[in-house]
């Protein structure tokens, strides 16, 4: 599914390369030496080659300090061949990632954070969705699951994440409950679920016990379990036989987030061209 998202993005872009001589640019900023955060970067470089944009890496050190880092992206909202700006998250923890992420133009605020983008979120009224949320919808829509009237549980209340997708879910007219950690009885809310979203960061976290026979459960988790394999927030061996449908993990929701991310880009950069 995100081959076919990432093709078709290659293949508007190569239409706007002919039309208009325009390349869309993403620029995207690493701070210190964090492991998993040098995987996503590598990746999202590889698809900006495989769709045909222009990508720039700013690899700065761990002791980078505030001032830089909002320095380097002002210089970036201003640079015209980037349309999209992304500051890999998390930051070192002197660095506020709050005021990083609002200094980012809400133009090219690519992974919609940025309040102005949030806002317009909330509103149903958005140029850009946050990646994750978005790639869940378009697995959701590929598959003909439909969300109207059904019983939607998020766990994790996160911004990146858990907030949005809340919202997507609710547009969709999705009946939505979002847990987290001070939620009561939080397996018997699970397990109301036709379509269960897991986004809480704790490896294998929903057993099986916590799903409904036949439930949609999305793991949106990145973890590393006990034997340091990768590994989600679903029990993924125990979970599988109880659901219509599972995401895996490796191979699931990120692939989708990645390829979300190059639709946002793409849209980004005809935005700021007025091109439709």
């Amino acid at each position: 599914m995100s081959a076919e998202v990432k093709a078709n993005v290659k293949k508007l872009t190569d239409e706007l390369k002919e039309t208009h001589n325009i390349t869309p640019g993403l620029a995207v900023v690493i701070v210190g030496d964090d492991p998993a955060s040098r995987v996503y970067v590598n990746n999202k470089k590889k698809a900006c080659e495989a769709v045909g944009f222009m990508s720039e890496e700013y690899a700065l050190p761990a002791e980078t300090t505030q001032e830089e880092l909002l320095s380097l992206v002002e210089t970036l909202n201003n640079k015209e061949s980037i349309n999209g700006i992304l500051v890999q998250l998390p930051l070192p923890k002197h660095l506020d990632d709050k005021a990083v992420i609002e200094a980012i133009s809400p133009l090219k605020d690519v992974d919609a954070f940025h309040a102005v983008n949030v806002g317009k979120i909330m509103l149903g009224e958005y140029d850009f969705l946050p990646c994750t949320p978005a790639g869940v919808m378009e697995m959701l829509h590929s598959y003909d699951i439909p969300v109207e009237g059904k019983e939607c549980v998020v766990i994790g209340r996160s911004n990146i994440v858990g907030k949005p997708m809340g919202m997507l879910l609710l547009h969709e007219n999705g009946t939505v409950t979002i847990c987290h950690s001070r939620t009561k009885n939080l397996a018997e809310v699970c397990k109301r679920a036709d379509i269960l979203i897991a986004a809480v960061g704790i490896p294998k976290f929903v057993k099986a016990n916590m799903v409904k026979d036949g439930a949609v459960v999305i793991d949106v988790g990145m973890d590393r379990d006990e034997n340091g394999k990768l590994c989600g927030d679903v029990d993924f061996e125990n979970v599988k036989d109880k659901c219509s449908y599972i995401t895996p993990v490796p191979g699931g929701v990120g692939p989708m987030t990645i390829a979300t991310l190059m639709k946002n880009t793409l849209k980004a950069c005809k935005l700021q061209n007025n091109i439709d």
